[in-house]
């Protein structure tokens, strides 16, 4: 048996041509096969309909034919972002230029755990961070995996710098990967408020922090811009306020909203954004970028100094004192790929113009989804969206029906709506990601849920 050709050097674009014709084949006959969203069916059936395709994963002899035997068995099998009635999610379609370049970073496999396996991917690193970061007012940011690593790292430098008495206090409409790393980090319980208007009340966080019992420990309040329920942006200029009234440290989680940042029309809904300590951004949602591709960004850069770290063999003190870049400083993570580069390409093929103009189409396909609902006479809107995602209902229909009417959909393939709890019931949930969607699109996916609504 010969030696499998490689992806990089000399010889590895000769050796990716054939294999990526049989990928894009595979893709779109598996496509094909789906038909819609949704593999039909549900799990039990998508399960056995993989297995049979894939059979022996680990066989004695090797199959020639795998590399199209899974792809278009995962095509088959997927959800489709970029169908106009795939909607539950904060998944976006990703731009071909941006998963072009996706493949073009996984052939040449630079990892920025030092600068000797990754030269020109960390310069590219630290000018995109910075571009990013100054977009939203601030002086760095580091890349993460998406929201969650994001959110994580915030709390982790806001212990570093305040001590591990720092308590959270956040909305419960905040994203749940908050509290969750206020318990990885050992840090206090979170005191998470209310927020039945779906956005951080100031008054009730302006009680919280005056009227905290005994000597007050360090805070660092979240805000959100862009919930995941409803795409809600909490009140930042007011927030921030606060925050600086009473000495608090402030992380915005904008992993959904941050996009609004490239439309001159929606930018200013991130108004006090530029105030905050750290902030979270995700371009692989308002960035239509193929996962992961998440940020955070940091006021001061003197808070990263928390996250040095010293492996001899990566980042040596007279390597970096010769001018060795040290890049583990950058990310807790060691192995890191150069996820920069997708971003890097969309930013510079698309600039702010084009991608604000992805933005708008997005919002502006929400505010049609909404009048869509308002005036049909059998559906009921749960509010003006925000950003790009609308919830609603059938009108007097129980949860039980909506969460019924959902997973049939779902079975069947035919849509994919999310759900969120608001106001104390059940509602769809549709996130609106792909510019591409027509108003016809739109009108069809109400037609669906109104079809299987029990009459």
């Amino acid at each position: 048996m010969s030696t499998p050709p490689l992806a990089s050097g000399p010889h590895g674009p000769d050796a990716l041509r054939p294999l990526l014709a049989t990928v894009l084949d595979a893709l779109d006959a598996g496509a094909r096969s789906r038909r819609g969203p949704l593999p039909a069916g549900g799990p039990d059936a998508v399960t056995a309909r993989l297995a049979h395709a894939v059979g022996d994963i680990l066989p004695t002899d090797g199959d020639p034919h795998a590399l199209r035997t899974l792809v278009h068995a995962l095509a088959e099998g997927s959800a489709d972002p970029a169908h106009p009635h795939c909607t539950a999610h904060l998944h976006c379609p990703p731009l071909a230029v941006a998963t072009a370049a996706d493949l073009a970073a996984s052939a040449l496999n630079p990892s920025l755990d030092s600068w000797d396996q990754a030269p020109a991917a960390s310069a590219l690193e630290t000018l995109v961070t910075r571009t990013l970061a100054a977009l939203a007012g601030l002086a760095d940011a580091l890349v993460t995996t998406g929201g969650t690593e994001a959110n994580q790292l915030a709390l982790l430098l806001a212990r570093e710098a305040h001590g591990p008495a720092l308590r959270l206090i956040c909305g419960a409409n905040a994203h749940h990967s908050l509290p969750r790393a206020a318990w990885l980090l050992g840090l206090p319980p979170p005191l998470i408020l209310p927020t039945p208007t779906g956005t951080l009340d100031p008054a009730a966080l302006h009680r919280a922090l005056t009227t905290r019992p005994g000597p007050h420990p360090p805070v660092v309040v979240a805000a959100t811009a862009g919930t995941t329920d409803a795409g809600l942006i909490d009140p930042l200029p007011a927030i921030s306020a606060l925050c600086r009234t009473h000495g608090a440290r402030l992380h915005i989680d904008a992993a959904y909203g941050g996009g609004l940042l490239f439309s001159d029309r929606h930018r200013p809904r991130l108004a006090g954004l530029d105030t905050a300590h750290t902030v979270t951004l995700d371009l692989h949602k308002l960035g239509w970028q193929p996962a992961a591709a998440g940020l955070l960004a940091v006021h001061d850069p003197h808070d990263l100094a928390a996250l040095h770290h010293h492996a001899d063999y990566l980042n040596a003190a007279d390597d970096t004192d010769a001018g060795l870049p040290d890049l583990l400083g950058r990310s807790l993570r060691t192995t890191r790929r150069p996820d920069v580069l997708k971003i890097a390409v969309t930013l510079k093929t698309l600039g702010r113009t084009g991608l604000g103009a992805l933005v708008d189409q997005v919002c502006e396909h929400a505010r049609h989804l909404a009048d869509l609902i308002t005036a049909h006479p059998r559906l009921e809107l749960h509010a003006p969206p925000t950003i790009s995602t609308v919830l609603f209902r059938p009108t007097d229909a129980t949860d039980a029906t909506v969460a019924e009417i959902r997973r049939r959909l779902l079975t069947d393939g035919r849509a994919v709506l999310g759900r969120a709890r608001q106001d104390g019931r059940l509602w769809f949930k549709a996130t609106l990601l792909n510019p591409h969607t027509r108003p016809a699109d739109l009108t069809a996916l109400l037609h669906l849920v109104e079809g299987s609504t029990p009459t």
